[in-house]
């Protein structure tokens, strides 16, 4: 017989957790599932760092890395990683996006970021330009998954997995994109729907799920977007899915990394709240709406670059909003967004993630059980 997710990947729960935070990955995998750090927003000594911490918080317990790996850096074909030190990244983009972006923090009163406080060697573009880098360093520890979050994963990096006793699970928007994954040959798809957090495409969870179950079968699947509740999950279980890839319901835990002005917002938000917008990334990503979002959309914009040359021209921007935010200036806020799916509406209380993981399972058999009621 087939392994199930769990068997798998050696957890309790079929419930996996991207965070971008190690606590919440360690909180989860200690609490039965499987957390996931997202590593695109560490250099390859912070990954060394955050994976030797997990590590010491979970003991034997499995966890898994998500990795990065755009199919091509359009605009930086050669620019070499060794070159980035000391490069001017404002050098590198259109002068009337450069003047835009300046433009919309002097319009909200967002200040400068203080002296020294620039991110320096190349800063997101060595982040991009080194995802093998980051790849290296993760099959160095004991983990169990690990995640292509854009496109296939290259053959290089499914074979040193294999090779390394590491699963390679791989998202997909479509059927399509399914197919091309299980030919690349990973071991379990994540179907997200358009209404989870991050990049994801136009089609429903609803719909999607079932679809890419009945193409690659008997390739496992993981269902993601719009998942946060018991009840979501037994809903994505019927459809197909072995387990669930959850990322938005973390977001508002204890533990999470969200800024304080923003984990306000998601608290107060409303499933009508996000929209899928290139402002942050260069491809679609769902966000919450705000006035930094407005901006991006409005008929001043000068429309956003590829990945990723747009990630390269705002996140000083993003630093200096976060920074004011959190000590309390008022157009910052206004401008404050982040990544998450449609399920912030149901997200209304801060939570430990342990507890996240509890009741959601609980949730789940209490759903279960009356299904199974109203069948008898």
């Amino acid at each position: 017989m087939p392994k199930t997710i769990c068997e798998m990947l050696g957890i309790e729960y079929p419930v996996v957790a991207f965070s971008h935070c190690r606590d919440v990955v360690a909180a989860v995998s200690k609490a039965g599932g499987l957390g996931v750090l997202g590593a695109v927003s560490y250099t390859p000594d912070e990954l060394e760092v955050e994976l030797g911490w997990v590590e010491d918080q979970i003991g034997d317990r499995p966890y898994g890395v998500d990795v990065l790996i755009p199919a091509s850096l359009k605009g930086l074909e050669d620019v070499k990683p060794e070159d980035l030190k000391g490069i001017d990244i404002k050098s590198l983009m259109p002068k009337r996006h450069v003047a835009f972006v300046e433009e919309l923090l002097d319009k909200y009163g967002v200040p400068p970021l203080p002296d020294g406080a620039e991110e320096g060697g190349g800063g997101e573009l060595g982040r991009f330009s080194l995802p093998t880098t980051l790849a290296d360093i993760t099959f160095k520890h004991p983990i169990k998954l690990i995640a292509s979050a854009l496109g296939p994963p290259p053959q290089s990096l499914v074979e040193t997995a294999h090779g390394h006793g590491v699963l390679v699970a791989a998202l997909a928007g479509t059927k399509e994109h399914a197919l091309r994954q299980k030919a690349a040959g990973v071991d379990i798809i994540v179907a997200q729907g358009t209404e989870a957090g991050g990049h994801t495409g136009e089609i429903g969870t609803m719909v999607l799920v079932p679809e890419v179950v009945e193409a690659v079968s008997p390739t496992p699947v993981l269902a993601a977007g719009g998942i946060a509740t018991g009840r979501q999950m037994a809903a994505a279980m019927a459809l197909g899915a072995q387990g669930i890839w959850t990322g938005s319901v973390w977001l508002t835990t204890e533990e999470a990394e969200t800024t304080p002005a923003v984990k306000e917002k998601m608290l107060a938000a409303s499933s009508s709240d996000t929209i899928r917008s290139r402002s942050r990334t260069g491809k679609p990503a769902r966000q919450l709406k705000s006035a930094w979002t407005a901006a991006w959309e409005s008929a001043e914009s000068p429309g956003t670059l590829a990945m990723p040359m747009q990630p390269l021209l705002v996140q000083e921007a993003i630093e200096r909003i976060d920074r004011a935010a959190a000590s309390g200036n008022a157009g910052a806020k206004e401008l404050a967004n982040y990544f998450v799916g449609q399920v912030v509406g149901s997200l209304a209380s801060v939570k430990p993630a342990r507890q996240v993981v509890l009741d959601m399972v609980s949730e789940y058999v209490d759903t279960i059980t009356e299904l199974q009621d109203l069948l008898s």
